[in-house]
């Protein structure tokens, strides 16, 4: 695909490079000169400086062959107005990273599609609703649901006390009756497995499972993680992410935000009324400890530095708090800390790259999440009239390496894959592919 980005910050240039591996043609625009010369000097990629709001810009760039703009600068307006004269100048789809609710409400989804914009992501937004998943259904690492809950991919940490430790995949089924989930992927090290029966499970092990609403609890239970008491929320930092995840949870949950700026303080006061808002320095111990640290059941770190994320859930961590989120938005930082214990790593440009990235499929893909800690990809399919994987049994079906289909939707029902499965038309399915089998498993689609 010939895609054009706008925008060379943190989400854009991580686009880019995610991109050009997938073997797309990218070119990366930005208005900053001395951003687009580090960028030369850095990395092979095709740069332009220069206003993506101009006609001139968007021409010298040739958007009229473009397959897909993508505007994600830190200017919403700037987004939506160069998508506009994107899609009138001839681009076929245009993305654009907003930062208000409104735009997002679907009254108003069809106006921007008539004026040209295909896709809004609202970042901020897609991370707020990662951490409450998580804080929904604690004991996990990530919690991601596929067709409105009918299927949901669990990322489960084994911690020392778990007991399927030492057995193989196929002795550890044997230690429950339930069959409605299974397990899609193992994380150990720096290498991530498609797991086999024989496969042993080992302590540290970051395990990716697939499972329906019936296998939730025997789920949960099997693997050691006891679903906790959530009551009491903190959060270091008056973010946009902090205030939405709030906003969420405020009426059913205690919640609290620490932040240092006065004036922001006053704000989250008027926006948040049913969430306590303190003024102070998170990094302070000893504020952290007066405002209630130890009694808290979950600790949210976004306070837009990674290394004060990172060092604060660690002393949440010492002082008791049962489950910790860290907004980490360096990708060398993200094994670091979930070695040292972070419970949930939240970082924006996985999930923007996770909305963005069904864009570029020619197959019909509804979802795809971009995992934390691995290069690996979730995905959900929508079954085409006489596709492949429609047409045998899936033992029967030779899928590309690298690849393994975890769950099923058929019309309001899901199921897991086995063997005997016969995928048909129209059905959903969720499987877990590596990065290279990715644009194989489209073909079976």
């Amino acid at each position: 695909m010939q895609i054009i980005i706008s925008g060379a910050g943190e989400i854009g240039l991580y686009l880019a490079k995610m991109l050009i591996k997938e073997n797309h043609n990218v070119t990366l625009i930005d208005i900053n000169d001395t951003i687009i010369k580090e960028i030369d000097a850095s990395y092979d990629l095709m740069t332009v400086s220069g206003d993506c709001t101009t006609f001139s810009v968007l021409k010298s760039v040739k958007i009229h062959n473009a397959d897909l703009y993508i505007a994600v600068t830190n200017s919403q307006d700037t987004n939506i107005l160069s998508c506009i004269f994107a899609k009138k100048l001839g681009a076929k789809k245009t993305v654009a990273r907003v930062d208000d609710m409104e735009y997002l409400n679907p009254i108003n989804k069809l106006t921007f599609i008539n004026l040209g914009i295909d896709k809004m992501i609202y970042p901020e937004l897609l991370a707020a609703k990662e951490i409450v998943g998580v804080i929904k259904q604690t004991g996990t690492t990530e919690v991601f649901e596929f067709s409105g809950g009918k299927l949901t991919l669990f990322v489960i940490k084994l911690d020392e006390n778990s007991p399927v430790l030492n057995l193989s995949l196929i002795e550890a089924s044997k230690l429950t009756k339930n069959k409605n989930f299974r397990a899609v992927a193992i994380k150990r090290l720096d290498k991530t497995i498609i797991p086999k029966g024989k496969d042993i499970l080992k302590e540290n092990d970051l395990v990716y499972i697939i499972s329906s609403p019936d296998g939730v609890k025997d789920l949960l239970k099997l693997l050691g993680k006891e679903k906790l008491d959530i009551n009491n929320v903190m959060f270091l930092g008056g973010s946009r992410i902090s205030m939405k995840v709030s906003k969420f949870i405020s009426q059913q949950l205690n919640v609290k935000i620490i932040e240092s700026d006065p004036e922001k303080c006053l704000k989250l006061v008027e926006m948040l009324p049913n969430t306590m808002i303190i003024h102070g320095n998170g990094r302070n111990t000893e504020l952290l400890l007066e405002s209630g640290l130890e009694k808290c059941d979950a600790f949210v770190a976004v306070t837009g530095d990674s290394e004060t994320n990172l060092i604060t859930c660690i002393l949440a961590k010492r002082y008791g708090v049962k489950q910790t989120f860290a907004e980490i938005e360096n990708l060398d930082y993200i094994d670091i800390a979930s070695k040292m214990g972070i419970d949930t790593i939240i970082n924006k440009k996985l999930i923007t790259a996770s909305a963005i990235y069904t864009q570029t499929m020619k197959a019909e893909v509804t979802s795809i999440k971009c995992l934390t800690g691995t290069d690996a990809e979730v995905l959900e399919f929508v079954v085409s009239k006489d596709a492949i994987i429609s047409q045998n049994r899936l033992k029967d079906i030779h899928l590309p390496e690298g690849v393994i289909i975890g769950g099923v939707v058929r019309a309001k029902k899901s199921f897991i894959a086995l063997g005997d499965t016969q995928i048909k038309a129209k059905d959903r399915v969720v499987l877990f592919a590596l990065p290279e089998a990715i644009h194989k498993i489209e073909y079976f689609f």
